[in-house]
């Protein structure tokens, strides 16, 4: 990113708001450029501001936290990148917002040094899923609510299908270039083809995809364990 990142902070609690957004004004590179007290003001301040990151709450009264995203992607390539926050680490709504277009969640209690880094990672085009309920959350909802096959194979190559495999299980670029012995670059290249290829976001619309098309197993909790990462590059 050039210049500071611009962030709204969208969620019912005053008392929420004002506390990320004071806890985002204290560093140099964050700018807080609205805030937002339900999903309709969101979208509004998102059209007025054009802000790079958005913080937004799941639940909020009236159009809630994933309608607003949705429409808040749909609005365009220089829509800002929408980081979840929620209170639950396995809540069902989560997988619904990054199905609509999310980049990534937070817990609502995550610490102010790792909430900087998320909205800096989601600003420069990462993904960014909470590492300990990741594989666990998408995959147990991919699994309860499966959808029709995507035609992947039809639109990838073999070694573009293994490399979104690989994503989808939570590998970082670096580790799949020592899975397939290949250079660093060349991943991401071909995450980079995945992505333009079914028209995906990032790499959390990858993750959504690979579990909805039955090209990753969703596993069950016992999988998760401390040494699973997130998906981000």
């Amino acid at each position: 990113m050039v210049g500071a990142v611009r962030v709204v902070v969208a969620d019912d609690q005053e008392v929420v708001r004002a506390g990320f957004a004071a806890l985002l004004d204290t560093q140099p590179d964050l700018v807080v450029a609205g805030v937002a007290g339900d999903g309709t003001r969101a979208i509004e301040v998102c059209q007025e501001e054009r802000p790079d990151v958005v913080l937004m709450d799941v639940r909020m009264p009236g159009v809630d936290g994933i309608e607003a995203t949705r429409r808040i992607v749909a609005d365009g390539s220089a829509s800002p990148r929408v980081l979840i926050l929620t209170t639950f680490d396995l809540d069902e709504y989560v997988y619904d917002a990054l199905a609509a277009g999310a980049s990534g969640f937070l817990l609502k209690d995550v610490a102010a040094e790792r909430l900087f880094d998320a909205v800096r990672v989601v600003a420069s085009g990462d993904a960014l899923l909470a590492p300990s309920v990741t594989r666990r959350l998408i995959g147990e909802f991919a699994r309860l609510r499966p959808r029709p096959p995507a035609a992947i194979a039809n639109e990838l190559t073999p070694r573009e299908t293994e490399v979104l495999r690989l994503v989808a299980e939570g590998l970082s670029n670096t580790e799949i270039a020592r899975r397939l012995v290949v250079g660093e670059e060349t991943v991401k290249t071909h995450v980079s083809r995945v992505l333009h290829k079914l028209s995906l976001r990032d790499r959390a619309q990858a993750v959504v995809v690979a579990y909805e098309s039955g090209l990753v197993t969703p596993r069950g909790p016992d999988a998760d364990s401390p040494g699973n990462s997130a998906p981000r590059s």
